[in-house]
């Protein structure tokens, strides 16, 4: 069954162009992970500092697969570093 991750990020304003590229380098390592079907980034409209992105993937063992990446825990901790706080996941099940 398909697995919907929506992570929310709240920036910093003089960390945006920091965290766009971590993003990328993250959804690069993403397209090459088992089960991965699908990501898209959304910048909130009312709170100019929050972004959501929304992940598909096929299982949700393979969104924990993902998860435990030891390439992606290590561009998390920066992204969590620069944010000042720690990313937001909720699972759901589509």
């Amino acid at each position: 069954m398909a697995v919907k991750i929506f992570i929310k990020r709240k920036v910093q304003g003089d960390n945006t162009a920091q965290l766009a590229i971590l993003l990328k380098k993250l959804r690069a390592l993403t397209l090459e992970q088992p089960g991965y079907l699908s990501g898209e980034t959304f910048n909130r409209i009312d709170k100019k500092d929050e972004c959501m992105v929304i992940s598909t993937w096929r299982s949700v063992e393979d969104w924990n697969s993902w998860v435990n990446n030891p390439k992606r825990t290590e561009i998390q901790a920066v992204i969590d570093q620069l944010l000042g706080e720690e990313t937001d996941y909720a699972i759901y099940s589509a």
